[in-house]
């Protein structure tokens, strides 16, 4: 009535074939995810130093570039001399939050040293934004 299957199953064969493509673990996917928003949030940093420069924001600076290089296997972050340009206020606002999305991913990967410092600088932000628009 039916003739019998005579060669195999596409789904069977691709089950044990190598795939073409690199895959990440999660461990790499985190990494990557992580460098990005400390690398955002460098950006910011850097924009706020151009407007208002600190020891605190150079200090922090400092240290979000040797995290990202760390993240990126020893890759030194892109950095760029900005203008000064924008409202202080909207900038701290932003860097509380990509400081608060790094956490999230820090705490997540169990990486100690990304999570005090993006809690470290979600504080300071706070508190600037709380000076900015009280002032």
């Amino acid at each position: 009535m039916y003739e019998p299957i005579r060669t195999k199953s596409v789904h069977s064969t691709m089950a044990g074939a190598p795939s073409d493509f690199p895959h990440r673990s999660r461990e790499e996917e985190l990494d990557i995810q992580l460098a990005g928003h400390l690398a955002a949030l460098l950006a910011v940093t850097d924009e706020l130093r151009s407007l208002t420069p600190s020891t605190d924001l150079d200090t922090a600076a400092t240290r979000l570039a040797e995290q990202v290089a760390r993240l990126r296997g020893g890759r030194t972050p892109v950095r760029a001399s900005l203008t000064a340009a924008g409202q202080s206020a909207a900038l701290h606002e932003r860097a509380h939050a990509l400081a608060g999305r790094a956490l999230v991913v820090a705490a997540s990967r169990a990486d100690t040293a990304a999570a005090i410092l993006a809690a470290e600088r979600m504080d300071a932000h706070a508190a600037a934004t709380e000076l900015t628009t009280a002032g």
